[in-house]
């Protein structure tokens, strides 16, 4: 008889439990009905005005196409948002090498002004600036017609020997030039005497007889 009474007991506990629980669903759905039907009432209220302004460009038919369009190519659209997180990605890792590339260009155009080097090229530009407004159109011809000849002369006169003779003459000629010169005949005559005069003269005779024969008129 108790283990009856037990068993009941236990079925109206049951019972009870499952009465108070779906009353307490049911409490809880009335709460959220009572929550969601204002937005809900207020988000139809809004879509219907918005589509009351837009009913005369939009079909049914046409959303309707466009919703079975987006279903058919959700492949499509899962592997472009892929790349489009990859491309993401990628942005992330670069950021970081453009922003040390930036600074590193920077660094380099400090240390290019502080050298001088945009100091040079405005003087270079000034410079080239100063020949094109200084040769005419034929001048130019002529410049290119002779461009490899003009070459091979800078060419001849920038050898290693040369730049030193043409240097080492210069110093001396500074120094010399500052000297009293005695241009008597006795001061000349001993001047001959010195061996590196006469070879200079020999030498300077022999540069005037090439320039003489160079400049010797053509005969008819």
């Amino acid at each position: 008889m108790h283990g009856k009474l037990d068993l009941l007991t236990q079925q109206v506990a049951y019972l009870t439990a499952q009465a108070e629980q779906a009353e307490r669903v049911r409490q809880d759905r009335a709460e959220l009905m009572r929550d969601v039907m204002p937005v809900a009432n207020d988000a139809f209220r809004l879509a219907t005005q918005e589509l009351e302004e837009i009913q005369e460009y939009v079909d049914l038919r046409d959303l309707l196409r466009l919703v079975k369009r987006l279903w058919r190519n959700t492949p499509m659209l899962e592997r472009m948002l892929d790349q489009l997180e990859s491309m993401s990605e990628l942005a992330d890792t670069l950021l970081p090498l453009g922003d040390q590339a930036f600074e590193k260009a920077v660094d380099t155009l400090q240390t290019m002004e502080q050298k001088g080097y945009f100091v040079f090229a405005q003087g270079g530009m000034q410079i080239a600036d100063n020949i094109v407004t200084s040769f005419s159109a034929d001048d130019v011809k002529k410049l290119g017609d002779n461009i490899v000849l003009i070459l091979n002369v800078i060419k001849d006169m920038t050898k290693p020997e040369i730049m030193q003779f043409v240097h080492n003459t210069l110093l001396v000629a500074e120094k010399e030039i500052e000297k009293p010169v005695d241009t008597s005949i006795p001061a000349l005559l001993k001047q001959m005497r010195d061996p590196n005069v006469r070879r200079g003269l020999a030498l300077t005779m022999r540069v005037m007889s090439v320039v003489g024969a160079q400049a010797e008129p053509t005969k008819n």
